[in-house]
């Protein structure tokens, strides 16, 4: 139910978010209104705002920088010293120097001598989008050797540490990228049985002239997430049974001996303790190879991870946890010898890196962890490109790099290193950080300050984001949006152009308004017992954290309480159906995604696995649980105008929900309007339709809460005019 920003298209988002504030920007002084069709096409057709950074690999011995230059789904590769980045060279598998074709997914041979990549130069039409296979250059300006010849879905490339092998993810005969946020296939044959396809790890040897690859799992697991032994000769992996799009909520972890045995060596369903029937992600091998650290948790999404990390013997066994009560949300973890862990996590509405030393036996019932001072502490985010918050980092784990921004600054790539953290600096919010990349210098937000804020509710302390109106004057008064973040087990955490789904917090906040970013209780950030508080309590708690946030902001702002609308995606979603069946604050609302009735949800969509977590049992043992978070229950308390926008292939949050609740508001005499989008999934990938959602979003708020009292409703938005006809899909 998570649409992490991250997946989303950075070209469609940023274009989304810039398009919008570069129109804020022309009609300065002007009464606000929506902008017309014409305005916004001439706004795209001179985008051109910042740059994108894809992903970032240092070498092991800490020597260069590889980069890729273009998109994130691959673009140009760069290699260059680390201390001298401006001489940069192209790495390709390109025959001719002219010729360019997406390629990317990066991966440092453990000797630091060969960058092994993805690439579809080999495709007929690569620029279209052929098949990727993987490459190995020597950086010794010969060509890139073809190691693979594939048919399906790569991705995340790993050596072996004895750098004789690559393994991979593959999906052979992949009709879609893996996963429940693509668009779903149109169902047809034996549902739940015809057409399934599973992702395995695959191992390519580099002693082999002949391009190959085999696929070493089991073919009736899917893997999601891997890594290998400290010997080459193993895997640790996270899997699950097919379909695997629905099942890594239940999820095991395994290892495998290549050209052996598997053996699932842990399984959360039959685990007694706080881990049982929780979720795990990222196994980690330690270097003496007799541990596997994990992090585990209550997670709403395979990708997006938070929860404690834990440690469990690699022959099975019960699991232990090294970080109970630890008011943070670890992400990502990498070993730093047999004895300590590096942990990137989530503290509050910071991104912050460190160090755990484990004390007492760690096959024993007596082992902890004591965690060191913060490496870097930021109030935005950092990853390397691969998974969320994950860093770079040499063989020695003194140096790490990564990109980084936050939400009133643009990205660059960063590097930190251990032990020499600069003392906090209260006007350097990046303080101890070193900026290698100046490729976004004198780029600045078009948009409005952007503040912590904190907020009691019940027994929590709760943390979310204020944007503030571009060019924000205390003696006005300004509406204010509401933006509820997916998941429910995520955050939001601050980066450029911010915002989620199909809506920009950075173009609202450009066009007038103040957006208020919640991570109410359920979400990330302050540990487990916070992300765990709203289960079997969806929309109730959850809701009473946003509006006492609301509150706050009426009390420290010049806001106009009765201009405040609430929006989402996914949860959000939910959250924007179900909040305006509870309260009339809301203003005007617009359901990206969403879910109205929790029954009827159970047995639509393609990943009924994650509900059973949250609310205790399936809908057929225990369904008033289900009823009772239903907007549907109580939709004739709705009174709220409300626009709900879905894709027509969305698996995760499917159409029919956000049928159900507007046919429910338009039975009601309740304003309210659907837009259902061709060919999308749960996260949208055609920046056209993008752009129609926020279109829509913008004209929605400017009807019934507009930035100026005195702005007209407007009579020919852009889009009413594709209702009218007059615009082409």
């Amino acid at each position: 139910m998570f649409l992490p920003s991250l997946r989303r298209s950075p070209g469609a988002c940023c274009a989304t978010a810039a398009l919008f504030l570069c129109w804020a920007l022309a009609t300065a002084g002007q009464e606000t209104q929506a902008p017309s069709h014409d305005q916004v096409e001439q706004v795209l057709r001179s985008l051109n705002r910042g740059h994108y950074l894809g992903q970032v690999a240092v070498s092991p011995d800490g020597k260069r920088l590889a980069w890729i230059v273009g998109g994130r789904e691959g673009g140009e590769i760069r290699v260059a010293p680390i201390g001298n980045l401006a001489k940069s060279e192209r790495v390709t598998a390109a025959a001719t120097p002219d010729r360019h074709c997406r390629e990317g997914q990066l991966a440092w041979s453990p000797d630091s001598k060969a960058l092994a990549f993805f690439s579809e130069c080999a495709s007929e039409d690569a620029q279209a989008g052929g098949q990727s296979d993987l490459y190995i250059s020597r950086l010794d300006a010969s060509a890139a050797r073809r190691v693979t010849e594939l048919h399906g879905y790569v991705q995340g490339p790993e050596f072996a540490p004895d750098g004789e092998s690559i393994a991979f993810l593959y999906v052979e005969g992949a009709t879609r990228p893996a996963g429940a946020l693509a668009a779903m296939k149109p169902p047809s044959g034996v549902i739940g049985e015809d057409n399934i396809e599973v992702q395995r790890v695959a191992v390519a040897r580099l002693d082999v002239a002949a391009p190959n690859a085999l696929q070493v799992t089991p073919p009736n697991l899917h893997v999601y997430e891997f890594d290998w032994s400290p010997d080459s000769k193993s895997l640790a992996f996270v899997a699950a049974d097919l379909p695997g799009e629905n099942n890594w909520w239940v999820a095991k972890l395994y290892t495998h001996e290549l050209g052996g045995a598997t053996k699932a060596i842990l399984a959360p369903a039959e685990v007694a303790g706080p881990l049982h029937g929780l979720q795990i992600a990222v196994p980690r091998w330690s270097p003496d190879g007799k541990r596997i650290a994990f992090i585990g948790g209550l997670m709403s999404d395979q990708g997006a991870t938070g929860g404690d990390v834990w440690i469990v013997s690699a022959s099975g066994g019960q699991p232990h946890d090294l970080t109970p009560q630890r008011p943070t949300s670890p992400a990502w973890i990498t070993w730093d010898g047999n004895d300590h862990l590096y942990v990137d996590e989530i503290a509050g509405g910071n991104c912050r890196l460190v160090r755990l030393q484990l004390e007492g036996d760690a096959g024993g019932e007596n082992v902890s962890a004591i965690a060191g001072n913060p490496v870097f502490s930021f109030p935005g985010t950092a990853g390397d490109g691969r998974m969320e918050l994950s860093l770079s980092a040499t063989a020695d784990h003194s140096l790490f790099v990564f990109n980084a921004g936050a939400f009133n600054r643009p990205t660059e790539t960063y590097e930190a290193r251990p032990g020499n953290q600069a003392s906090p600096d209260a006007g350097n919010e990046f303080a101890g950080l070193t900026q290698l990349t100046h490729i976004n210098d004198g780029v600045e937000a078009t948009w409005g300050k952007t503040i912590s804020l904190e907020w009691k509710s019940d027994a929590f302390d709760v943390q979310g984001w204020l944007m503030l109106p571009k060019d924000y004057d205390p003696a006005r008064k300004y509406p204010l949006i509401v933006e509820v973040h997916g998941g429910p087990a995520a955050a939001v955490l601050g980066r450029w152009a911010g915002g989620a789904g199909g809506f920009s917090a950075t173009a609202f906040s450009a066009l007038g308004y103040f957006v208020l970013m919640p991570n109410p209780r359920g979400s990330f950030g302050q540990g487990e017992a916070f992300t765990q508080a709203n289960r079997k309590d969806f929309g109730y708690g959850d809701l009473r954290d946003i509006l006492a946030g609301v509150d706050t902001v009426l009390q420290k702002y010049s806001v106009d309480s009765g201009r405040v609308g609430l929006t989402g995606w996914s949860y959000g979603g939910f959250m924007t159906m179900f909040a305006v069946t509870q309260t009339n604050r809301f203003k005007a609302a617009v359901a990206g995604a969403g879910i109205s009735d929790w029954l009827s949800y159970y047995g639509e969509n393609s990943i009924d696995q994650w509900m059973i977590p949250y609310f205790g049992a399936s809908v057929y043992d225990d369904p008033e649980v289900y009823a009772r978070s239903s907007a549907i229950t109580y939709i004739k308390q709705a009174h709220t105008p409300t626009l709900a926008v879905v894709g027509d292939r969305d698996g995760e949050c499917p159409a029919p929900q956000s049928f159900e609740f507007w046919h429910a508001l338009h039975d009601l005499n309740v304003p309210s309007q659907l837009v259902v989008y061709p060919n999308e999934g749960h996260g949208f990938v055609d920046p056209a339709h993008s752009r129609d959602v926020m279109e829509r979003a913008v004209d929605w708020f400017a009807r019934y809460m507009p930035p100026s009292r005195q702005a007209p409703a407007p009579e020919a938005s852009a889009a009413q005019s594709i209702k009218e006809g007059k615009r082409a899909e």
